[in-house]
């Protein structure tokens, strides 16, 4: 599958920044004076056992293992997945500032992951099936997930916001790790009607301690599930550092249970959707599972409620703030002639739009019914729901009762 842009790709059917700031001169679509790097310093090879496709300063670097998944993108689609992480980012800073404005009871900010989630998401195909976490805001979009529906739940007003089978992309799970086992059990199933689509997981470094997550991927390896595990390692599951979870890099895990595990630099869109696409691919060709580590940072708080000055330095956030994936893509478009300035101009205007659309929406988003809360509780109904429902109507109507009308 060739990656398309998030404009010209349709919303699925089938049932398979000026926003956050990210140093004082980067904003939604970078910044206009880059960072220029000798071919040769930039050719030097990535961390070992890091897969590397654009470096830091957005220099092309060759990979034997994995160009061809990425060999005849075009400009264009280039631009496409530029726009993807600008937008992203743009919607993620307005749900910040409404939940700071007391709109939004809580948000869980993507800032600086937006490369992970975009080159992965991208990867997948219509017939796939997605299982996230609550902070796959880019992973939505690229789904066709409408970006006012994913503020429902943080607003209080709905306790989810979308069909899942509309875009193949489950609602956010907010039990930590149990949508590993979801999508395990999915892509069992998937194996068992003999098609060819894979599933994919979201989850966390933080996550990746959860038993859930170890009991899917003994469940997965054996038995052969189509199923990629996606962990997005930002450093930090709140304020526990990586270390303290782990005595070996997150992906040498998987060779315990059996199957591959890859480290994929996550600030680097071109590397997520070249690994994704190959671990995909591997699914759905019967191969089992893999663990993709996509190596990131998570640049602001866990969420809004999280202040992460408390338990890490600025030293450590200034360091990757300088492996900014947006900045990073916005060189490589500069340098190689594939984008211009009337480009960057128009995408700050559509980002502007894009903030102002879902202030509006969240603040227009009316009440629910409160009986609302009792449906779709179970498929076929419950009688302890409707009693529930039943006890829950004559406690409303004794308020009635009481003020006379």
């Amino acid at each position: 599958m060739t990656v398309e842009s998030s404009a010209a790709r349709k919303p699925r059917r089938t049932a398979a920044g000026k926003a956050g700031t990210t140093g004082s001169k980067t904003g939604a679509t970078g910044t206009k004076r880059t960072t220029r790097t000798t071919r040769s310093a930039a050719k030097k090879s990535a961390e070992p056992g890091l897969v590397q496709l654009l470096t830091p300063e957005g220099e092309r670097v060759e990979n034997a293992e994995y160009d061809a998944y990425v060999a005849g993108i075009t400009p264009e689609e280039l631009r496409g997945l530029y726009r993807d992480m600008v937008l992203t980012r743009r919607f993620d800073a307005e749900a910040t500032a409404l939940q700071r404005q007391g709109e939004l009871g809580l948000w869980a900010s993507l800032l600086g992951q937006e490369a992970a989630q975009i080159g992965s998401g991208r990867a997948t195909r219509e017939d796939d099936y997605v299982f996230p976490t609550y902070r796959e805001h880019g992973v939505a979009w690229c789904r066709g997930v409408d970006p006012t529906n994913l503020l429902g739940m943080f607003r209080g007003v709905n306790n989810g916001g979308w069909d899942p089978n509309s875009n193949n992309f489950h609602l956010y799970t907010i039990v930590i790790g149990s949508q590993a086992l979801h999508a395990t059990g999915y892509a069992m199933g998937v194996a068992k009607d003999g098609a060819d689509s894979a599933v994919i997981a979201y989850f966390g470094d933080g996550a990746s301690s959860q038993g859930d997550v170890a009991e899917s991927f003994t469940f997965s390896a054996v038995y052969n599930a189509p199923v990629v595990f996606f962990c997005q390692n930002n450093q930090w599951a709140i304020s526990e550092p990586t270390e303290k979870q782990t005595r070996v890099p997150l992906y040498q895990r998987a060779q315990g249970y059996g199957f591959p595990g890859v480290r994929v630099d996550g600030n680097d869109v071109l590397a997520c959707l070249a690994v994704t696409k190959w671990a995909l691919e591997r699914a759905r060709r019967g191969e089992g599972p893999t663990l993709v580590e996509a190596y990131t940072y998570r640049m602001g708080a866990h969420t809004t409620s999280d202040d992460p000055s408390r338990y890490r330095g600025d030293e450590e956030r200034l360091a990757w703030e300088a492996k900014d994936p947006i900045l990073r893509l916005r060189r490589h478009l500069e340098s190689s002639g594939h984008a211009d300035e009337g480009f960057f101009a128009e995408l700050e205007a559509e980002s502007e739009t894009l903030g102002k659309r879902v202030r509006e929406a969240v603040r227009a988003m009316p009440d629910p019914d409160h009986f609302a809360l009792f449906e779709h509780a179970y498929a076929d109904g419950h009688a302890l729901v409707d009693e529930e429902r039943a006890q829950f109507a004559a406690y409303q109507a004794s308020f009635a009762e009481e003020g006379g009308h």
